[in-house]
């Protein structure tokens, strides 16, 4: 086979290796960011939630002043009870005092209703919690995988990098720009196997039969009437 030829087989077999290593270093960090997202997501559910109970807490504490105010009104209203001097005004204090009953008696369901989710977020917050500190656990474990495994793909990437600059200084320059122009234009595939079915495995184009017999020869190099990308004949 020539020489030329054996070289930029192995410079492909290189660059095919690189670039799918390079895709992992491209891919990985977006798996770590996805692992820390979820641990950010479960936060911030139990934050939402501990949100929440605040909130219900407050208006507690404001329905309870407004009982207050409601039970002082209504206390008023009993002593005046004793000082009116009609039976008009008699019956106007009664009603006002029936209203203040009413009102009293919303305002506690109010405040029963804001209890009874106060204890259901309190449940919630509880089983958030949890979950957090079990993707907390979980994320920190995966991203401790993960950032080893990026470890290990950049060291593989740079000893291949180190070979692959090796191998380029014994191709001639200016077959070498060659190729690497080939393979900016051809998705990284600069050299295809020409296939005994008589087409180029690069485009799928069919391959002249003088053309083949020349390619099976391994004596100089050639390439694919149609796609350009070197051609070569696998044994």
């Amino acid at each position: 086979m020539d020489r030329d030829l054996h070289l930029l087989i192995e410079l492909q077999a290189l660059d095919t290796r690189i670039a799918g290593l390079d895709r992992e270093v491209a891919r990985l960090p977006k798996e770590i960011a996805a692992i820390q997202a979820s641990v950010g997501e479960a936060k911030a559910v139990l934050e939402t939630a501990k949100g929440r109970l605040d909130t219900t807490r407050k208006n507690i504490r404001a329905k309870e002043k407004d009982l207050d105010v409601s039970q002082a009104k209504r206390s008023r209203s009993e002593a005046r009870l004793y000082e009116v001097k009609t039976n008009k005004e008699y019956s106007a204090v009664l009603i006002e005092i029936e209203e203040i009953k009413q009102e009293k008696s919303r305002l506690e369901e109010e405040i029963l209703a804001l209890m009874e989710l106060g204890e259901r977020l309190a449940v919630d917050i509880r089983e958030a919690d949890a979950q957090l500190k079990r993707r907390e656990s979980e994320g920190q474990a995966q991203e401790a995988v993960v950032r080893q495994k990026l470890a290990a793909v950049e060291a593989e990437l740079a000893g291949l990098r180190a070979e692959r600059g090796e191998l380029a200084r014994q191709v001639p320059p200016p077959l070498l720009a060659e190729y690497e122009k080939l393979l900016k234009a051809r998705a990284g595939l600069a050299l295809a196997e020409a296939l005994p079915s008589q087409i180029c495995a690069g485009c799928r184009m069919a391959i002249r039969p003088q053309a083949l017999l020349e390619i099976r020869s391994g004596n100089h190099l050639l390439t694919c009437e149609n796609c350009g990308r070197y051609l070569y004949w696998r044994e």
